[in-house]
């Protein structure tokens, strides 16, 4: 089960069937729901899946494999200390947001309270997954990684106005009259979609993209051949539109590809959906105009397009469903 794929539906089960509304005060309940944490950034729901996933981070950074953790927990805690249904806490549901905004701040913030505010900024993002939880109930949309990005965004707009929020120079906000397109240099294809995979975690070397591919087959075998797919047609849409070699390489145009066809294709696809892997085809495409347009529109203000182009696009093609069920 995916990522809100049982946001709500696991709330309203367990309230119809007059199940109490506990929390995970048993250890390995919990311990199992913060790993779950992060197979849910990838849209699965399994403990080993999230155990490797871990690994990946700390592979490639320990600092971030700490604060990964961490943050995890703190979301998993907000959830059980605030009373959410169990179901929701089992499945990881209020870990994934917290592990990305945690991740993200850790990178985007300096300073010497760097670390808590990036834990402070995972607890957010648990408080906002339940309330658009709630706000979005009723359309029978995921909010996906909406939480991540809007507290994300917040925290690093917020730099601009308090001494305290230190941002990182990696940011650096720029007039898009004096931007130039540069499309020199090599494209290296399997880095690009090793590449692709470990920039859902902020991840660029081959051994992470490694160990996340094998997270993948180990909880759903099938998001794993879909990743490779989407994450090759992503690159090969990016080059054919002639995007900078450099970004493709990168992977920055391949993650929100692959969290998009996982979601389109395999997570949130019923069997009325007769099209649903073109449909997600479609809309890895589509992820490379809006990732390039997202880019844009955020140059001026020196923040990342983080995981909108996926949350765009895929809500899309899922709302669109609604009219259209056979996509």
């Amino acid at each position: 089960m995916g990522v809100a794929s049982i946001d709500q539906q696991s709330v309203d089960i367990s309230r119809k069937a007059g199940s109490p509304q506990t929390t995970l005060w048993s250890f390995p309940c919990f311990l199992s729901a913060v790993f779950k944490g992060f197979s849910q950034v990838v849209l699965i729901e399994n403990t080993v899946s999230g155990i490797l996933i871990l690994a990946a981070i700390a592979v490639y950074s320990w600092q971030l494999g700490l604060i990964a953790l961490l943050s995890s927990v703190v979301g998993t805690l907000i959830g059980a200390i605030g009373g959410a249904d169990t179901p929701s806490l089992k499945c990881g549901l209020f870990g994934y947001n917290s592990i990305l905004t945690g991740m993200a701040l850790l990178l985007f913030l300096s300073g010497p309270i760097q670390w808590w505010l990036a834990l402070a900024a995972a607890g957010f993002a648990a408080l906002l997954a339940a309330a658009l939880m709630h706000m979005m109930k009723d359309s029978d949309l995921p909010i996906l990684t909406l939480p991540f990005i809007l507290i994300t965004w917040l925290f690093l707009l917020a730099s601009y106005r308090f001494e305290i929020l230190q941002l990182s120079p990696t940011l650096v906000p720029q007039d898009l009259s004096h931007w130039k397109l540069n499309t020199i240099g090599e494209i290296s294809l399997p880095k690009a979609i090793f590449n692709g995979i470990g920039q859902i975690f902020f991840l660029t070397h081959v051994i992470p993209g490694i160990l996340l591919y094998a997270a993948l087959l180990i909880g759903k075998w099938q998001a794993a051949i879909y990743a490779v797919i989407g994450n090759l047609f992503a690159v090969l849409t990016a080059f054919s539109l002639g995007g900078e070699h450099h970004l493709i390489y990168l992977g920055l145009y391949g993650y929100n590809a692959i969290l998009t066809i996982i979601a389109v294709s395999i997570i949130f696809k019923s069997k009325e959906n007769r099209f649903a892997m073109i449909s997600g085809l479609l809309a890895v495409c589509a992820t490379v105009p809006v990732t390039g347009t997202v880019d844009t529109f955020l140059l001026p203000y020196g923040l990342p397009a983080l995981t909108m182009p996926f949350v765009l696009t895929t809500g899309i093609f899922l709302a669109a469903r609604k009219v259209l069920p056979k996509i």
